[in-house]
């Protein structure tokens, strides 16, 4: 295990993460310009396909992180029956939910249970598909739906706030299901559909397209918020929700209604809607 895998068990995660906010949305010319130019030169960010390429235009290190794409910079599978990759970044893993535990590293597994913070929720996706797709700093870090569907309702679940970097998924036991997250469930045309954005170390927030910023707003109790008369649907490929620093989206999907597509694997590199998997009704 890295040192600084082992520093994250004992490192003050919200008070980090707090300050990693006050600086994201700091206003002032020189934090922000430094925050900005120093991740645009250590990750290679590609500022060309940007809505704003001027990396000076923007008023905060958070409004260049969660910057929008040029129109047509992303576009989705032309297939119709393709459920589409939610985020850029890289495929963390992805297969078969095995009654009920989803694998995370080797050595490493969690079940849909811990992950979704409720036994019944997590039932359905028993024996389904998963996908984790890591979204690192350079991403285009805005997370789109994969297929139409209505909200059914919103699942914060407090948690730590570990690094989701490859190091510490191999060492960390049950990461994704220990860090603070926030469960998004659908109603879609083939059943239920999970969208699970997963909080990490120094990440500021999570905002979503229905109600603003969810995290942070540490607690440490669960908080469900129960949408099914709002009738809020988002077609394939919307913007659901968006990360305020890079971290991990990982969908789940029922069994027998869909396969993965075969060359996705772990390390893969991928982008926003090329193909996830395809109905099979």
């Amino acid at each position: 295990m890295s040192l600084l895998t082992s520093l994250t068990y004992v490192l003050p995660h919200r008070l980090l993460s707090s300050l990693a906010r006050r600086l994201a949305y700091s206003t002032s010319p020189g934090v922000k310009q430094w925050l900005i130019d120093t991740v645009v030169r250590k990750f290679n960010v590609d500022l060309a396909e940007a809505a704003e390429p001027d990396p000076r235009a923007y008023p905060s290190f958070n409004a260049f992180f969660t910057r929008a794409l040029k129109p047509g910079a992303r576009v989705p599978d032309a297939d119709p029956s393709a459920l589409l990759m939610p985020a850029d970044g890289h495929i963390s893993q992805c297969g078969a939910i095995v009654d009920g535990r989803i694998f995370q590293a080797k050595g490493q597994s969690f079940t849909a249970e811990e992950l979704l913070g409720d036994e019944a929720a997590a039932e359905p996706f028993r024996n389904g598909l998963y996908a984790t797709v890591y979204l690192s700093p350079r991403d285009y870090h805005r997370v789109h739906m994969p297929w139409g569907g209505k909200l059914r309702e919103t699942v914060h679940v407090p948690g730590r706030l570990f690094s989701v970097g490859t190091a510490a998924v191999a060492h960390v036991p049950r990461l994704f299901a220990r860090n603070e997250r926030l469960v998004c469930h659908f109603d879609t045309d083939f059943g239920p559909m999970a969208s699970v954005m997963v909080g990490a170390l120094l990440v500021s927030g999570v905002e979503t397209v229905w109600s603003g910023e969810e995290i942070p707003r540490y607690g440490d109790a669960i908080t469900v918020k129960d949408y099914r008369g709002e009738d809020i649907a988002l077609d394939r490929f919307d913007e659901m929700a968006r990360f305020n620093y890079g971290s991990t989206v990982i969908i789940l999907l029922p069994p027998g209604v869909a396969e993965l597509d075969p060359g996705l694997k772990a390390e893969s590199p991928v982008r926003l809607g090329q193909v996830l998997a395809r109905l099979v009704r």
